[in-house]
C-alpha cells in the first residue's frame, strides 16, 4: 500500500463524476429534508433502475438511448406519483415511498432471476462502478447537470410541487447509473443533513462530499476494495467529523 498506487488518470474522472452528482444533490438533498420524504431519492433510483433492467430484459444496448428513455421514463413516473402523494397522502407518504422502493428492488430481483450475471447487474445498480467512469460518460452528464443548476437557481420561484419532482427525478437518473444507489442516497442526505440549520449550508455540503469523494477514491486505489462503498463510508466519516468540530467551535464562541 503506497501512495504510488494512486493514478490520477484514474481517479479524476470518478471524482469530477462525483462533483457533478454532488452540484445537484447537496440542494435537493436540503429541500427533501425539508418536506420529510428522505427516502424519496432511493424510491426514484431504484425505479430508474428497474427500467433499465426492463429495457436490458428486452434485449435493448445496455448503453444505447433506448436503456437511457426507459430509465428517465420510469424515474418521471414515480415523481409525478410521488407528487400526487404528497399532495393527496401527506401523513402517510413517507411509507408509501418506502413500500415502492421495495416493490421496485423486488421487481428487479424476480427479472434477474433466471439471469446468469443478474447477481453482478444487481451489484452495479446498488454500489455502482465509479471507478470505471470515463471522460465520454461525463460530457452528457454535466450537460444534464447544468440543466438542472440553471432550473434550479435560476427559476426556484417558478418551481412547484410537481416541477421539484421533475427535476429530481431527471438529477437521480442521471447520476444513478454512474455511481450507483447507495452513493445517490449518501450524496444527497449526510452531506445536507451534517449541514442542517448551519451558516452556507450548500458551501458546507459541498465541502464534506467533495472531501468524501477525495478520500474514498484514494482509499480505493490505496485498499484495492470497492470504491462506492469507501466513498459512502468516507463522506460519514468526514460529515461527523465537521458535526462535532463546528459543535466544538459554537461552544467556544458562546463562552467568549
Amino acid at each position: 500500500m503506497t501512495f504510488n498506487s494512486i493514478d490520477l488518470t484514474i481517479i479524476g474522472p470518478p471524482f469530477l463524476a462525483g462533483l457533478l452528482v454532488l452540484a445537484t444533490h447537496v440542494p435537493f438533498g436540503r429541500e427533501v429534508l425539508k418536506r420529510g420524504i428522505i427516502f424519496i431519492d432511493l424510491a426514484i433510483a431504484q425505479i430508474a433502475g428497474l427500467g433499465v433492467i426492463a429495457a436490458s430484459r428486452m434485449g435493448w444496448d445496455s448503453h444505447g438511448w433506448g436503456v437511457q428513455i426507459a430509465a428517465v421514463s420510469s424515474a418521471l413516473m414515480a415523481a409525478f406519483f410521488l407528487s400526487w402523494l404528497e399532495k393527496h397522502y401527506r401523513d402517510i407518504q413517507e411509507a408509501l415511498i418506502g413500500i415502492s422502493f421495495i416493490l421496485a428492488a423486488t421487481a428487479s430481483i424476480l427479472l434477474l432471476a433466471d439471469n446468469p450475471h443478474g447477481g453482478e447487474s444487481l451489484k452495479e445498480l446498488l454500489v455502482g462502478q465509479i471507478l470505471w467512469v470515463t471522460w465520454d460518460q461525463l460530457i452528457p452528464t454535466a450537460i444534464v447537470t447544468g440543466f438542472i443548476l440553471i432550473a434550479l437557481f435560476g427559476f426556484r420561484d417558478r418551481i412547484k410541487q410537481a416541477g421539484f419532482y421533475l427535476l429530481f427525478a431527471i438529477a437521480v437518473t442521471n447520476s444513478v447509473q454512474l455511481v450507483g444507489v447507495y452513493l445517490v442516497f449518501a450524496s444527497l442526505i449526510i452531506p445536507a443533513l451534517s449541514s442542517f440549520k448551519r451558516t452556507k449550508p450548500l458551501t458546507m455540503g459541498y465541502i464534506i462530499g467533495g472531501l468524501g469523494y477525495a478520500m474514498g477514491l484514494i482509499l480505493s486505489s490505496l485498499l484495492d476494495l470497492p470504491s462506492g462503498a469507501l466513498i459512502v463510508w468516507s463522506i460519514a466519516v468526514i460529515a461527523l467529523v465537521f458535526k462535532f468540530v463546528l459543535v466544538d467551535a459554537d461552544k467556544v464562541r458562546k463562552l467568549c
